[in-house]
């Protein structure tokens, strides 16, 4: 069973058990000021993962503020997950027609009622496209027999309806976002692909669809003679240049960079399970993470950072995903829980503050959990003999064996509570060379 993400204050819901339905998600970036509404959808092709990780970071790192920008940025996400074009045949040919017995014919119904919605105005449907388009054949990699670093349009005006002159628009946004890519070699040229002059395999897809529907809709293509942070770079540049075009104020989390999307794709992978008891950040993160507290017999809930997060259970273990990337797997230990406390007193180099359960700790030199009467607390990795419970001891980075850390590099830390054999939650200690906000406790909600 699979229950889809809600998107909630940033956080990302999920629960994934023996996955057998799957679904996609839509984030609304509404604002106060009216204006018109960009619908942008990523993933529909599993194997394209620079349209769908650029559509990730428009529901993560924007914010709207005049408009609406409407992303659903996981569209065929079995696909996505399972690393495949599409695991039951290809979703971007299963919009002309679709039988009811096929798995994915209730996600086709669902996304096309959101393309009708009559608030939508513009559809974006990002791929990862071969080689470099061309209007003419330059060689085996770029031509018109080619998709990447193009601007899609089905024809060059759809009569009566607004933003309709499809071509006039796709020559405005690609002379827009080329003035930004600075090598010529990557800017984007438009294909028409004429497609009601008799392209059959064209009339099948989401863009047609939407056109035949009275939606102005565009596909974009980055090339996948790129890695997926180059391409991802490019779906944002074009899909700014649309905003900018239909007058959607925004801002961004982030510089619009390459070195910066891939930071944002590479570490943007944290984890919280059952209500903010435990937090995982995922950066660098071990291929096997044992004995993680888990209530057997209950469902798995988790927050993920984004929603290209899935954790499949796979019965022995979880296998945590993000997009089609495997991250690392949870081998569980199983307790009855306990929620008699929220937080956990400590002295973390010298300064003692109060922390939440499911915060992480930037930590220098040492830490220490304070008295903590009733309870026993367990620090992964650490161990001295004569002690039940390992609270009241000064503990720095040396006194924990390096190979029990979350991280690879040996410095992130499991402090776990337990109230008799009942498991209450745990707080991550991060003595990292950069700490997280100096020292001072950072709360899932802020990393979020």
């Amino acid at each position: 069973m699979f229950r889809t993400f809600l998107c909630c204050s940033g956080l990302f819901m999920s629960l994934f058990v023996q996955a057998q339905q799957w679904d996609f998600t839509l984030h609304k970036h509404k604002s106060v000021q009216p204006g018109p509404t960009l619908l942008v959808i990523g993933g529909i092709q599993g194997d394209e993962p620079g349209g769908f990780n650029a559509a990730s970071l428009l529901v993560t790192d924007y914010v709207i503020h005049s408009g609406e920008v409407w992303v659903v940025p996981n569209l065929n996400f079995e696909s996505i997950i399972k690393r495949s074009r599409g695991v039951h045949g290809d979703m971007n040919r299963k919009f002309k027609g679709i039988r009811q017995n096929d798995p994915e014919f209730k996600l086709v119904e669902k996304i096309k009622s959101i393309i009708k919605d009559e608030q939508v105005d513009i559809i974006l449907n990002l791929h990862d496209g071969s080689g470099f388009y061309r209007p003419r054949y330059v060689d085996k990699l770029r031509g018109p027999q080619r998709w990447g670093q193009s601007l899609i349009i089905d024809q060059t005006e759809l009569d009566g309806v607004r933003y309709g002159r499809l071509d006039s628009i796709a020559r405005i946004i690609t002379q827009q976002a080329n003035l930004r890519i600075k090598n010529k070699e990557h800017r984007y040229h438009i294909k028409n692909t004429e497609t009601r002059s008799g392209n059959v395999e064209m009339e099948k897809t989401l863009t047609y669809y939407a056109i035949q529907n009275g939606k102005a809709a565009f596909g974009i293509e980055a090339s996948k003679s790129f890695g997926t942070h180059y391409r991802a770079y490019y779906h944002l540049q074009l899909i700014e240049s649309f905003m900018q075009y239909l007058g959607i104020n925004y801002e961004r989390d982030m510089e619009l960079s390459i070195k910066t999307v891939k930071n944002r794709i590479d570490n943007n992978v944290k984890l919280a399970l059952y209500e903010r008891k435990m937090f995982f950040d995922m950066r660098n993160v071990r291929d096997r993470l044992r004995y993680v507290p888990m209530k057997k017999g209950e469902p798995l809930t988790i927050s993920g950072s984004n929603p290209l997060i899935a954790v499949l259970d796979n019965k022995r273990y979880y296998n945590v995903r993000y997009g089609n990337r495997s991250v690392t797997k949870l081998l569980p230990q199983y307790f009855d829980f306990d929620s008699s406390i929220d937080s956990i007193s400590l002295s973390v180099d010298g300064v003692t503050k109060q922390v939440m359960l499911g915060d992480i700790v930037a930590v220098d030199k040492r830490f220490q959990v304070n008295q903590l009467d009733g309870y026993r607390v367990n620090i992964i990795g650490f161990t001295k003999k004569g002690y039940a419970s390992e609270h009241g001891l000064p503990i720095s980075k040396r006194d924990i064996k390096s190979k029990f850390s979350v991280d690879k590099h040996g410095k992130l830390f499991r402090v776990e509570i337990y109230k008799k054999n009942q498991f209450c939650g745990m707080v991550l200690v991060d003595f990292g060379d950069k700490p997280v906000a100096s020292a001072e406790t950072t709360k899932l909600n802020s990393v979020f």
